[in-house]
């Protein structure tokens, strides 16, 4: 048991050793990660249409959802498990969200990387990465199976 378990503890740690090399060859490091969730929500909350929505879900609590997303996307790019939250969960309810406003909040996501990324290849794995997730939520939130029936195609 001892040996799986330090196994398992290698293995995670070569994995996170990569996914540092490979950040650090991008250009990217903690400082980019903060500067990435500061200058993208900053834009956020100055858009016309996703503004409202974030700030009526996180009005008064904006510092600890910066923390969070510095920590989510450091996680995602470090691949050091350090967070632990519940995306889709925490998606769920949020007034006024629509599927629609996923390709905004991507539009927004690429500007910020053409203003601030460090290398094109940073800018092409964080984009990649933004629209998995993007897909990911819009599925978990707004796919109903039933709508793929063929007999409602007909």
């Amino acid at each position: 048991m001892d040996s799986e378990i330090q196994g398992r503890a290698a293995h995670s740690a070569a994995i996170r050793d990569k996914a540092e090399a490979e950040m650090k060859a991008m250009g990217v490091d903690e400082a980019f990660v903060d500067l990435l969730v500061e200058t993208f929500y900053g834009r956020v909350l100055a858009h016309p249409e996703l503004g409202p929505v974030f700030d009526a879900r996180l009005s008064g609590r904006w510092p600890e959802h910066m923390a969070k997303m510095k920590s989510f996307w450091s996680s995602v790019a470090f691949r050091s498990g350090a967070y632990g939250g519940k995306p889709v969960q925490a998606h769920v309810g949020v007034a006024n969200l629509k599927p629609d406003l996923f390709p905004q909040w991507l539009a927004l996501f690429s500007a910020t990387l053409d203003d601030i990324a460090p290398s094109p290849e940073a800018k092409m794995w964080f984009m990649a990465t933004a629209e998995r997730i993007a897909r990911s939520l819009t599925l978990s939130l707004f796919y109903n199976p039933a709508l793929d029936d063929p007999r409602l195609k007909a």
